[in-house]
């Protein structure tokens, strides 16, 4: 990855980034990108996956309901309710 496309990528995301980071930007993002090729070049055949790498087992907590329902309570404060739901203003056209 060179500089220029360290700017375009910049202008692309709307980022401001100065002219002494872009040398050092792209030459780390050069970096990343040969140990991701690195990583993709080593034959994974016959590999398991693995749901964590240490082969830990996680606790569970039983799924049990251990706090009381305060929906009227929390509606009460609320803006704005209808049947039981939350209106919010729409953000999005």
């Amino acid at each position: 990855m060179n500089p220029s496309d360290i700017e375009k990528l910049a202008h692309l995301a709307r980022l401001e980034i100065s002219a002494e980071t872009i040398e050092q930007t792209a030459k780390s993002i050069t970096e990343v990108l040969a140990l991701v090729d690195q990583l993709s070049s080593v034959n994974t055949d016959g590999v398991v996956p693995m749901a964590h790498p240490l082969d830990a087992v996680q606790r569970l907590r039983a799924d049990d309901i251990n706090e009381t329902n305060q929906r009227d309570a929390f509606q009460q404060i609320a803006p704005a309710t209808e049947d039981g739901l939350y209106l919010v203003p729409k953000v999005i056209d």
